[in-house]
C-alpha cells in the first residue's frame, strides 16, 4: 500500500491544502516515531506512519477556510468523513484500510464520547468515538502536538494539556491517559 497515492487520488488539484495536509501528517508521523521509541509498548512501524499519513485525509471535504479547506462539511466531521473515504477507496481498491479509517474517525481531541456529542450538539453520530488500540491512541496523542493553522510548530506539552481541558475533565484525563500509557511526563 503507498499512502502517497491513496493521497493524491484524494488531493490531485489542491496542491496548497495538500502541502498543508502532508507537513501536518508527517509532523504527526514523526512525533509518533519520537513517542513509540521511548515506550515499550510494540506498535508496526509501518502501521504508524500509514495510519498518521491518512488520519486527516477527510479534510478537503470539510469548511474550514484557515487551512485552505474549501468544502462544506463542519469541520468537526473530518474525521467520520475520512473514515467513510478510506473505506469506500479500499473498496474499490482491494485493499484493506480498516485499520486507518479507525484512526481517522476517533482521532478527533483525545475522543469522543457520545455524550459528549450529545451534550455539545455536534453535528456527529451519537456514538463513541474513542481511540481503542494502541495504535488509535498514539496517532491521537501525537496530532495534538501540531496544528495545521498559524505556524505548525510543535507545541509544548502544558499547552496541548491546557486545549484538552476547555473541553472538559473527561477530554483531559483521556489525554493524560495516553500520556501515561506511553510515558510522556
Amino acid at each position: 500500500m503507498n499512502v502517497f497515492e491513496i493521497i493524491d487520488f484524494f488531493y490531485h488539484d489542491d496542491a496548497a491544502l495538500k502541502e498543508i495536509l502532508l507537513k501536518h501528517s508527517m509532523q504527526v508521523r514523526d512525533k509518533a516515531f519520537e513517542i513509540i521509541e521511548k515506550s515499550s509498548i510494540p506498535v508496526a512501524h509501518d502501521e504508524i506512519a500509514n495510519g498518521a499519513m491518512l488520519h486527516d485525509i477527510g479534510i478537503f471535504k470539510c469548511h474550514a477556510p484557515s487551512i485552505l479547506c474549501r468544502g462544506t462539511e463542519n469541520y468537526i466531521t473530518h474525521g467520520i468523513i475520512g473514515a467513510e473515504l478510506l473505506r469506500k477507496y479500499g473498496s474499490d481498491n482491494g485493499v484493506d484500510l480498516e485499520i486507518y479509517a479507525r484512526i481517522a474517525e476517533r482521532h478527533t481531541g483525545s475522543g469522543l464520547t457520545a455524550e459528549n456529542i450529545i451534550a455539545r450538539d455536534l453535528p456527529l453520530p451519537h456514538r463513541d468515538f474513542l481511540p481503542e488500540t494502541d495504535l488509535e491512541k498514539l496517532i491521537c496523542l501525537a496530532d495534538k502536538f501540531f496544528s495545521k493553522s498559524g505556524s505548525m510548530q510543535e507545541k509544548s506539552l502544558p499547552s496541548v494539556r491546557n486545549s484538552m481541558a476547555k473541553f472538559g475533565a473527561d477530554s483531559l484525563e483521556r489525554f493524560d491517559e495516553m500520556c501515561r500509557l506511553f510515558s510522556i511526563d
